[in-house]
């Protein structure tokens, strides 16, 4: 979906249309959840602080989230989807893959049914959906992006290698800017770059992600669309009021998040052996530390001390933090939990449906 909560939010309220908003909280520790396009060309993107978003647009109007309609309206996007057909993945809930070789309306080609997804969406919802269509994930994922907003994009067999040398690095699937700017250095900068590369360098540079980004250069993803999962982790995080850096100050917040964490762990019935901490800095730049067990942790007396210990690893004296996470990992393979498997929404083989 293009720019969906803020979509939704220009849909319900006319007064909005055509102007800059952002989902979200304008406070000083407010960050942006979605911008609209006229918020974007003024450089306002999702995950940013609200402060600079508010600095790059002042004309910048912030409307708060509403979760349980964003939801609602997702599955109606499921709805239409499954009128096509039933092998549907979600990546996210405004982003979908679907594989359509065999489809219910026997449409003999991918690009029509996108078309036709696209326009059910407009007139049954009254909100703009790209769509990339090819013949895998990778491929179909970076379509779907490539003629936001309202776009609808193919890239053929033929058509995958010079569409993947002149792709820029920070486009492909799986590379962020930390990675993005390892790459630079490298002198990597697009697709044919990365696939002069070799197996052996790039999975000594980025470990088994190396042996993706060497497929991914060559246009080869062979993964399915999976339209069951089971889960495979529960976590939670917690934004700050204010930046802190007092030890004392930073486990009380620990514990907050674990108490948090151990009732989600509840409600869900998970259980895994492995934990990660998570800290965002003021400068929200992010470290993770992750330790393993030998057996499921479900309880906060296992789970505070082991936090504690993770946190020692973390240096914050002289870099306050922002946001604090913890989550619960690496479930046992037990027959019971083989058998919670979940039906997720959405997601596609030949095309990709997708927000930003």
């Amino acid at each position: 979906m293009d720019a969906f909560y803020a979509s939704v939010e220009q849909r319900d309220h006319p007064e909005l249309r055509g102007l800059p908003i952002a989902v979200g909280h304008a406070e000083e520790r407010g960050v942006v959840a979605a911008a609209s396009y006229e918020a974007r060309k003024f450089g306002v993107r999702s995950a940013m602080s609200s402060v600079k978003a508010k600095h790059l647009c002042p004309q910048l109007i912030f409307v708060p989230g509403r979760m349980e309609v964003y939801k609602n309206v997702s599955r109606q996007i499921h709805e239409i989807f499954h009128i096509y057909t039933d092998q549907i993945e979600p990546l996210s809930l405004d982003e979908a893959f679907l594989d359509v070789t065999e489809n219910k309306l026997q449409i003999p080609l991918a690009v029509d049914i996108a078309k036709a997804i696209k326009q059910q969406i407009r007139e049954e919802l009254h909100l703009i959906a790209s769509a990339g269509v090819s013949y895998n994930k990778f491929l179909a994922k970076i379509a779907s992006d490539y003629r936001k907003p309202d776009g609808l994009c193919t890239i053929h067999p033929a058509q995958a290698e010079h569409f993947i040398n002149q792709l820029p690095i920070e486009s492909f699937w799986g590379i962020g800017p930390v990675t993005a700017q390892k790459m630079h250095l490298l002198g990597i900068h697009n697709g044919e770059q990365l696939r002069n590369c070799s197996l052996d360098m790039l999975t000594r540079l980025f470990g088994k992600a190396g042996a993706l980004y060497y497929d991914f250069a060559r246009g080869i993803d062979p993964r399915p669309v999976e339209p069951m999962r089971i889960r495979k982790s529960v976590g939670c995080e917690r934004t700050l009021e204010k930046d802190i850096s007092r030890k004392s100050s930073v486990i009380i917040e620990l514990y907050h998040v674990a108490t948090e964490l151990i009732n989600r762990l509840q409600r869900t019935g998970f259980k895994g052996n492995t934990l990660t901490l998570k800290i965002k800095f003021h400068d929200f730049s992010q470290k993770t530390r992750s330790l393993t067990q030998n057996h499921e942790l479900t309880t906060l007396s296992e789970i505070l001390p082991l936090a504690k210990q993770l946190l020692s690893e973390v240096s914050y004296t002289d870099h306050p933090i922002r946001l604090i996470g913890l989550s619960v990992s690496n479930p046992f393979e037990k027959e019971e939990q083989k058998k919670n498997w979940k039906q997720l929404s959405f997601q596609f083989k030949d095309f990709s449906i997708s927000d930003d």
